[in-house]
């Protein structure tokens, strides 16, 4: 099983869970497995199917749309994060 880290914003779809076990070949397979346990996350990760734009997700330091993106693959011990997009601000 991999460990994926869920943001304090998302923690309110997951019963306050901050790290989920989650199975999977890829990374793919793993979000797939992570919105059966947590339904309610689905729409706020994916948007007709894809990964919304503004949703990142990290194996260890880098984000797997450099890597192989959805198939990145995982291995038992993987730690995922994600890591939503911050916007805004002023000057």
């Amino acid at each position: 099983m991999a460990i994926i880290k869920i943001p304090t914003p998302l923690r309110a779809y997951t019963g306050g869970e901050a790290q989920i076990a989650i199975d999977g070949e890829n990374v793919g397979n793993a979000l797939d497995d992570l919105v059966t346990q947590y339904p309610d996350l689905r729409n706020h990760l994916f948007k007709d199917g894809e990964l919304r734009s503004f949703v990142n997700i990290f194996l260890d330091d880098e984000d797997v749309r450099y890597i192989d993106g959805m198939e990145t693959e995982i291995n038992t011990g993987t730690k995922l994060r994600i890591i939503p997009s911050i916007a805004g601000g002023s000057r």
